[in-house]
């Protein structure tokens, strides 16, 4: 963008000297809520600036007063007040004399006399010489009658800038950024009424954040009354203490009012002059231009504001004649705050900044900053170094004070984000009570058998009805649960406290009611008439609590928070609670979706659920096992065997009762909008003809605004035009070739009138009555068809009518970029990635794209033809040259390119990048929003072409002059000071491509002294910017930071500093792997017109009687659609592209219409006032706010902001193409969701919503998530029932059923489970449905988008190419990342990858990778389906051991080429390479730094020391809390241990020819054995090493290799010598074996946890402590005071790693057995690549060329490792099968086995 210099003004219209007429010059300044006007209110609009004559400032580093603001130190020093300084004046800076008061500095605000911070002034390119520059802001000038000439303005923020000390660069954005504003308004609206609503928007009306909070805070409170007094609820009563006079009761009352007092400021604000309301929008956006991360905390720069306006509105500020230097204000108000939060987070080490090892409960963030200023107790908390309150000094005064506050004594934690499950009580507890109470009622009702009598089956009525009732106790209970979770959360002050505790209070009463009455029923009286009449009473009783703690928001109960009218909860509702009120018809579809959802869930759950579990609870309940016996416990655990599995079972059946519930939700939802799409015309299943042949008159209807139109065209005149860009931009892609671009375009005919010649239109309209015909058009399938369809389709819909191009607001398009490719280089696109990859990135393209690159090679010939030819070619070469040039046409066809000249290369760079995930991409897409406001300003007013006749240049120049005013484009390149050669190339070329773009970055100049921090700026530069001798641009503006901003996880902070260059009135946020098109810009003004504000009303807001316009919930967000282009890139891809297409298009329409839907961030359209007085459009502490963007949605809702969804407009999005780089993204996804679960924005929104907009918040959100743990959480509860009842049917005689359903006689002493196991059958076809459910929605989408057809071939694809199994391995990830960070944190960005999964991932990596968060979990899992298959088995298990298998094996199954049978043999050394290595010397990747880095989470690091290389391997992980490791490390797996050491009790406790086993001596030593094996071992390599080591090392590197590998080889002997022995003494009885592994298995993982959380201190990041251990080298290994203690710490690890090395190596091999038999299998490595990448056979990636001695190289690694696989899995095939065929041989019985009885 570029500015003109302002035209000099009249003489005298602007006077610097002091006025009696002043209106600041008045010496009693009464607030806005005063009951009179203020006397200045009345002064005319363009009343004089006052005090800036002889403004003088001491220049930085010349000591004096402000000396210490220069200086970086960390203190504040200084003072506002003073004044003897020189009077070198900014004028005599620049050659501005005061002999010429009243000429604006052109150096201060444009012009090229002088460059303030290095910036250079920008120029406009649209005037040349001898012309005068256009006017920038056209809407606002003379002519059209303003308030406030731009002179004026200037001079405004020049008196602002000399009384506050903003810096001079900030100062001329905020000129800039304030007159687009008042241009964009006053271009539609009058520029008094502009700038009227600019204010109202800012600072006083109906929905802006200032007014909200000066009532919320009761600051008219302290206006009204005085200073002298305290803030708060006892003010009057200090003034009484003191000795004050209060005014009588009545008027203290009146001025208390809330109503009152925003009369008074209504009227105020409407009295104020525009002068005054300028001044005031000046000075908030000067504060928040410099705010930087203050600019984070709404409240805090509200609070600054009103500080710095009543110091101004003061006669000491008016009176005042110097200048304070610049930069004042962001050192001494904005630092001391940046500081604070910083050192939150980080502290100095070294010099360096490291971050502290703090969790989010200890680190007071932004939030807690923020909310400080909410109460009037908390700003009576601020204080001065001399412990003053900043209360007591009179507001005028405030403001100079600043830089005397002791921030640190201020602020506290307002809400502890304590890492607890509890948050998910607390937030959800209606959901517990609805689903457990519930289920309570309906399993109570159907188990009489549990609480009938002794030898009774059925219970008493009373006690049926007591029992049923104590459903409302439950519901109580968890009440109870959450109201003392949430005594933890929030901090314990009188008003907290007292609400909870009053609660609380309450909800023991009702608990007493509720459950009271069945102590009497159950214990004194169960058949009674009062028994009777008591239970029926608890149970209408229980049945009233339970929809009442249901459907009543907690923050709502005994003290209404959200809605009651004390002021002490103004702020709450104010800032948490104003939701926007939804309209009749969105409310009634809300409460009757959760009708129909609940509706059919409980009648559902009831009879498929809970009715059917009645019978296997009636034979469960009583069923004791006879005659068994325990060593050492008796008959006590046997007998009750069958009550274990029950309790089990009921955990299960809970489970499946919260499931269906999710279920539910998305078929209805899905129904919902569908439903809302037919609604709304976005279906395909509207008339085909209709959308077609009607699109002419609808481009016209609703994309061209005609109705101010002077002279009216045809209106195929203007739709031609339309149509005929979009067609051409098209061809430009090369989506189109010349043939099909030649069919669509409008022509101009010979018309049948003499000399006149007319349009004739494309037959494409006219021959659309069947969908068919449209292939002739366009290439079948193809890109081009999908938009020109879409777009047809979204013109049927309802949308705002467009107004004309001059009168449309401005808005800005935002791009944060960190290090995302900008343009793919030749090297990129033309070789291989690496030598695991088999194709180049633009043979993959081609392939991809056949029909886009057959058009661009058929371009680029054309393009090297005409130049051949104009370099004196001979365009008549005979025929005999056409194999020649066929020949001469292979490297076209190739790399796109005959010639290696910059312009033909570029050609195929710029192609290929834009089909791949690139920042050109993204800037070419979205620049077509200046194209089509080009266009549609060109078509919509053809005078302007007739204007300029045939002078093309200066048409195209107004053009780009609307272009330009209308539409900005900022990309936040974070790093551009940063870039290497290649990036700054590609930068470079970006901005000469697209001179418009801006690009924002960090500037850092050095400290001025040593030992001072460096300065950082933000800096902004377009292509217009002059290039300097060093290559890079000047900069348009630099303004300096507090410090360097990235002090989060990047993006928001990122977004931050750029926020301050946006322009106009909305912003779009746009990620740096976009696209847009043509056809969608067109729509721009429509999605604008969403936000409501094109037609205001031309009253005042501040009128008594304000418009409704005025007092509707303003939009805040509107979101957009997305398609992902990567959907057709094979089957993970088309994953992506499916869930953004049902949650950001099917979900989002249905939760934008019911008020439910958030931000997402990319595409959406932000209303930029609203979001940015409210925080920015993103939060940004480090970790909790890791998914930055929906915090800002959540925050814009509960400050009563709508969120819209927009069906008709999408843009292009990239997704994540690989395995690891999609669950990369879903990580973290998942952990950021568990960051929110802690957050205060979803206890607001969890305690505060109606039951209605609750339920469509939770299942739109964390419900998903949750819904994802609770489905992976029954697979294992269900595992866990089946082992228990797995033994029951191996051990006990099961009744047998004839035909008919009755019990076959002659069975005495059977077990009757045969109900149980159909209860099994039911369990395992709902976990089934929960699974294939996901399906549906994308199946119902592209049903109703793309039709049948395509819906079914979509679905078959998935299931082809086992989407399922994906999607099981991607919901455990989900389950795996929220419970990670919900217990042991560490939630960090991870880099997704935007490029082409066409490489292959080694094993080994790929088992580090997922180990933890799946495989351990799924080979667990194998053992226990096997010994349930061995026990229980039931054809339905088969689905089990497709989802088990999955769990495993999915990374390795979707890994290209993973079943190339050399690649996986080569890929098998590399693997065992990985198992040895790092022992003797560090190594980046290997077995034992991933198990270094997986106990970390546990144990944390130890303090960072520099200079390691090592420590580089590791990256900052926190220790979790003790807590967390409690419960998740030690009680769970002590548990589930027990739990399986049960069973295998169970099975030991039957006599074998009468001979009683003892199972848990067995257990011991087995479980035991290795690892006692594994220390003898160590001890003994350990005095090995010791002794020899020293010696050994300088004569060979590799003995701490062979040390290791002795004792590792060792470790997996003694394994299987231990199972062996297992193996041997349940003489091969195979499920036995397999319950006694699974015992061992949770026995050792028990211990092996314990050690850890116990026993071991924290790590140290290097890994000098393993190598030593191995050497015995102990010396020189920076251990320092350790040197001691670690090697006993050392031999517990090695303990523990001995024995995780033996199941790691002994799992691996059992994947690479699963992997190997898929190989013995022909092709079967091509319909692997058919299956992934959706390439035909005949379109397959070549296999790699290798050279001869590669090849020979490969075939000996084959040979050697090949055979040493196949001994390796001989040797475990063996151990297994070589028993089993000898044990008849054998012939051995329980007595002839050696120590029987003993083990």
């Amino acid at each position: 963008m570029s500015y003109p210099n302002p035209p000099p003004p009249p003489k005298g219209s602007a006077s610097f000297s002091s006025s009696s007429s002043d209106p600041f010059n008045q010496t009693n300044q009464l607030p806005y809520d005063s009951q009179f006007p203020p006397q200045h209110a009345f002064a005319h609009p363009s009343a004089p600036n006052p005090g800036a004559g002889g403004a003088g400032v001491a220049p930085p580093g010349q000591g004096g007063q402000y000396a210490p603001y220069y200086d970086n130190e960390p203190e504040m020093g200084g003072r506002w007040e003073g004044g003897g300084m020189g009077r070198e004046t900014w004028a005599s800076e620049s050659g501005w004399s005061q002999n010429e008061p009243n000429y604006p500095p052109s150096d201060y605000h444009g012009g090229p006399g002088y460059l303030p911070s290095r910036a250079s002034t920008p120029t406009f390119e649209g005037s040349n010489a001898g012309h005068r520059p256009r006017d920038p802001y056209p809407a606002w000038t003379v002519d059209a009658n303003i308030p406030l000439s731009k002179e004026e303005i200037e001079d405004v923020l020049i008196d602002l800038a000399n009384k506050f000390g903003f810096q001079k660069d900030s100062s001329r954005n905020v000129y800039d950024f304030l007159m687009i504003q008042l241009d964009s308004r006053a271009s539609r609206m009058s520029p008094n009424q502009a700038l009227l609503t600019l204010h109202a928007d800012y600072i006083g009306g109906e929905h802006a954040n200032y007014r909200k909070w000066y009532f919320a805070a009761q600051l008219d409170l302290d206006d009204a009354i005085g200073a002298v007094q305290n803030p708060g609820l006892n003010r009057v009563r200090s003034v009484a203490r003191r000795g004050g006079k209060t005014k009588n009761p009545l008027a203290t009352a009146q001025e208390k009012s809330l109503e009152s007092a925003t009369s008074r400021w209504r009227t105020a604000m409407n009295n104020m002059s525009q002068y005054d309301r300028l001044r005031q929008v000046a000075l908030y956006l000067l504060c928040w231009g410099e705010a930087a991360q203050v600019r984070f905390m709404p409240e805090c720069l509200c609070f600054i504001f009103k500080c710095a306006d009543d110091y101004y509105r003061s006669p000491e500020c008016q009176n005042r004649q110097e200048a304070v230097p610049e930069g004042l204000y962001l050192r001494a108000v904005i630092k001391p705050l940046y500081r604070f939060l910083r050192d939150q987070g980080y502290e100095v080490v070294d010099g360096k900044f490291l971050r502290r090892e703090r969790d989010h409960d200890k680190v007071i963030g932004y939030d807690d900053v923020n909310q400080l200023f909410w109460y009037p107790e908390g700003i009576s908390r601020i204080t001065l170094n001399d412990n003053t309150r900043l209360v007591d000094i009179p507001p005028a005064q405030r403001f100079m004070k600043f830089d005397r506050i002791d921030w640190n004594k201020v602020f506290f934690k307002t809400y502890l984000e304590k890492r607890s499950f509890f948050h998910l009580l607390v937030n959800f507890n209606r959901i517990w009570v609805l689903h457990i109470s519930v289920f309570w009622f309906f399993t109570a009702y159907n188990a009489p058998s549990i609480y009938a009598p002794s030898g009774s089956t059925t219970a008493t009525t009373p006690m049926a009805w007591s029992m049923t009732g104590l459903g409302g106790f439950v519901a109580t209970l968890i009440m109870i649960a959450a109201t003392l979770a949430e005594f933890s959360y929030i901090p314990t002050t009188w008003n907290n406290t007292s609400h909870l505790t009053r609660r609380l209070i309450f909800l023991l009463i009702i608990l007493a009611i509720t459950g009271g009455p069945s102590i009497y029923i159950a214990f004194f009286n169960q058949t009674g008439h009062v028994a009777l009449i008591l239970g029926i009473v608890q149970f209408f009783c229980s049945v009233v609590a339970t929809i009442a703690f249901a459907t009543l928001p907690s923050g709502r109960m005994f003290g209404d928070r959200v809605a009651g009218k004390s002021r002490k909860y103004l702020a709450n509702q104010t800032f948490t609670a104003s939701y926007p009120a939804l309209g009749f018809y969105p409310r009634v579809a809300s409460f009757l979706l959760w009708f129909l959802v609940f509706g059919c869930k409980f009648t559902e759950s009831y009879f498929f659920l809970t009715l059917s579990f009645r019978d296997p609870m009636k034979v469960m309940n009583g069923m004791k096992v006879q005659n068994c016996h325990d060593k050492y416990f008796g008959n006590g655990l046997c007998t009750n065997q069958p009550a274990f599995a029950l309790a089990v079972m009921f955990v299960m059946d809970l489970t499946l009762f919260f499931l269906d519930t999710f279920l539910w939700y998305v078929i209805w939802n899905t129904v919902f909008s569908i439903a809302r799409s037919f609604a709304i015309g976005m279906s395909i299943w509207t008339p085909w003809k209709d959308i077609f042949a009607r699109l002419p008159k609808r481009i016209y209807a609703k994309i061209l605004a005609t109705d101010d139109m002077e002279v009216k065209y045809k209106p195929k005149v203007l739709v031609s035009q339309v149509w005929n860009a979009v067609i051409i931009s098209m061809y430009r892609e090369h989506l189109l070739s010349i043939e099909h671009v030649q069919k669509l375009l409008y022509h101009q005919i010979q018309s049948d009138q003499p000399g006149k010649r007319t349009l004739r239109a494309p037959a494409f309209f006219i021959s659309q009555s069947e969908k068919g015909s449209k292939a002739e058009f366009f290439p079948k399938g193809s890109e081009a068809e999908r938009r020109i369809c879409f777009f047809a389709q979204s013109l049927t819909t309802s949308i705002p009518a467009p107004i004309p191009v001059d009168a449309m607001p401005t808005f800005t398009v935002l791009v944060p970029h960190y290090s995302e490719k900008i343009l793919l280089s030749l090297r990129e696109i033309i070789r291989e990635e690496d030598q695991n990859t088999r194709v180049t990135l633009l043979e993959y393209l081609k392939q991809l794209h056949p029909v886009e690159w057959d058009n661009f090679v058929r371009d680029t010939k054309i393009l090297a033809e005409e130049s051949d030819a104009f370099n004196g070619g001979n365009p008549f070469a005979s025929d005999e040259k056409e194999e020649a040039k066929k020949a001469d046409d292979i490297p076209f066809y190739t790399i796109g390119f005959k010639s290696a000249a910059p312009e033909y290369t570029l050609r195929t760079r710029i192609w290929a990048s834009l089909r791949a995930q690139t920042l050109y991409r993204t800037v070419s897409g979205f620049m077509n929003y200046s194209k089509a406001i080009k266009l549609l300003y060109r078509v919509e007013n053809p005078e302007v072409v007739q204007l300029f006749g045939g002078n093309t240049d200066q048409l195209e120049r107004e053009l780009e002059r609307m272009a330009r005013r209308k539409f900005k484009f900022v990309v936040s390149m974070q790093r551009y000071s940063k870039f290497n050669k290649e990036e700054h190339e590609n930068a470079e070329f970006l901005l000469r491509a697209y001179p418009d773009l801006q690009i924002a970055y960090l500037d850092e100049e050095p400290p001025r002294k040593d030992g001072g921090e460096s300065r950082i700026f933000s800096a902004l530069i377009d292509g217009h910017s002059e290039i300097m001798p060093n290559g890079r641009r000047r900069p348009k503006f630099r303004i300096e930071l507090p410090g360097n901003p990235i002090l989060g996880d990047g993006k928001s902070d990122n977004q931050n500093h750029a926020i301050v260059f946006y322009r106009g009135e909305y912003l779009q946020l746009i990620d740096a792997n976009q696209d847009n098109y043509l056809e969608e810009c067109l729509k721009i003004r429509n999605v604008l017109g969403e936000f409501e504000e094109f037609k205001v009303s031309t009253q005042s807001p501040y009128a008594a009687q304000g418009h409704a316009d005025f007092a509707k919930f303003p939009v805040a967000i509107l979101g957009a659609r997305e398609y992902i282009f990567s959907e057709n890139i094979g089957i993970l891809g088309d994953i992506a592209a499916g869930k953004e297409q049902t949650f950001g298009t099917l979900a989002a329409r249905s939760l934008s219409y019911i008020g439910g839907k958030l931000h997402y961030g990319h595409p959406d359209f932000l209303n930029a006032i609203y979001m940015n007085t409210r925080g920015g459009v993103s939060k940004a502490q480090k970790g909790l706010h890791l998914n930055e963007d929906i915090f800002a949605g959540m925050l814009a809702f509960g400050r009563g902001g709508r969120i819209k969804h927009s069906e008709y407009y999408q843009c292009g999005k990239g997704r994540d193409l690989g395995f690891g780089t999609i669950l990369n993204f879903q990580t973290k996804i998942g952990t950021g969701m568990g960051e929110q679960m802690l957050s205060r924005e979803y206890y607001y929104l969890g305690t505060q919503l109606p039951i209605d907009r609750f339920l469509t918040f939770y299942y739109g959100h964390p419900g998903f998530h949750i819904n994802n743990i609770l489905v992976m959480m029954s697979v294992q509860v269900f595992m866990l029932a089946l082992v228990f009842l797995g033994t029951l049917n191996k051990q006990l005689t099961v009744c047998r059923y004839s035909s008919g359903g009755d019990i076959l006689p002659g069975q005495s002493g059977c077990y009757n489970l045969v109900p149980v196991f159909k209860w099994i059958k039911r369990c395992i076809i709902s976990i089934f449905i929960v699974f294939w459910i996901a399906f549906v929605p994308l199946f119902v989408q592209e049903l109703t988008e793309r039709g049948t057809g395509r819906a079914i071939l979509r679905l078959c694809k998935h299931f082809l190419s086992l989407s399922p199994v994906f999607e099981v391995f991607s919901t455990q990830i989900y389950m795996h990342s929220i419970l990670n960070d919900l217990t042991f944190g560490g939630a960090r960005y991870i880099a997704t990858g935007r490029g082409f999964a066409t490489t292959r991932i080694s094993f080994s990596i790929l088992y580090s990778r997922f180990a933890g968060p799946s495989i351990y979990l799924g080979m667990r899992t194998l053992v226990l389906l096997l010994f349930i298959t061995l026990t229980v088995w039931v054809p339905h298990l088969i689905y089990f051991w497709i989802t088990v298998v999955g769990l495993c094996v999915a990374p390795f199954l979707f890994n290209p080429h993973q079943f190339a049978i050399a690649d996986f043999i080569i890929d098998y050394r590399e693997f065992l390479r990985w198992m040895s290595r790092g022992n003797s010397r560090t190594h980046a990747n290997s077995w034992v730094g991933y198990c270094r880095l997986s106990r970390t989470r546990v144990t944390g690091f130890k303090r960072k020391r520099l200079g390691l290389p090592s420590e580089k391997l590791s990256s900052d992980v926190p220790r979790a809390p003790w807590k967390a490791i409690l419960i998740g490390e030690i009680i769970g797996p002590i548990c589930l241990a027990i739990l399986f050491v049960i069973c295998y009790l169970f099975i030991k406790s039957f006599a074998v020819d009468g001979q009683i086993q003892p199972g848990l001596v067995r257990i011991a030593i087995i479980a035991l054995g290795p690892i006692v094996w594994n220390m003898a071992l160590l001890i003994t390599l350990f005095l090995i090493s010791v002794f020899l080591g020293p010696c050994l090392n300088s004569y060979t590197h590799q003995f701490g290799a062979t040390m290791a590998a002795l004792a590792h080889f060792g470790a997996v002997a003694g394994m299987l010598v231990f199972f062996e022995l297992l193996w041997f003494l349940e003489l091969w009885n195979t499920s036995h074996a397999v319950l006694g592994i699974i015992a061992v298995i949770s026995v050792q993982r028990c211990i092996f946890k314990f050690l850890i959380a116990v026993f071991l201190s924290r790590e140290f990041k290097h890994d000098e402590t393993n190598r030593a251990w191995w050497t015995g080298v102990w010396f020189n290994r920076g251990l320092g005071s350790h040197a001691l203690s670690q090697p006993a710490r050392e031999f517990v690890v090695k303990t523990i790693e001995m024995g995780l090395y033996s199941a790691d190596f002994i799992a691996c091999h059992l994947l690479l057995a699963l992997l190997t038999i898929p190989m013995f299998i022909p092709y079967f490595d091509r319909v692997h690549a058919t299956m992934l990448f959706w390439l035909a056979p005949n379109q397959q990636i070549r296999p790699p060329i290798y050279s001869f001695r590669q090849r020979s190289q490969r075939r000996k690694i084959v040979f050697k490792y090949g055979l040493l696989y196949l001994i390796i899995q001989g040797i475990f095939i063996a151990l297994i099968v070589v028993p089993i065929i000898f044990k008849d041989v054998a012939g051995l019985t329980p007595k002839s086995v050696p120590f029987n009885g003993i083990i």
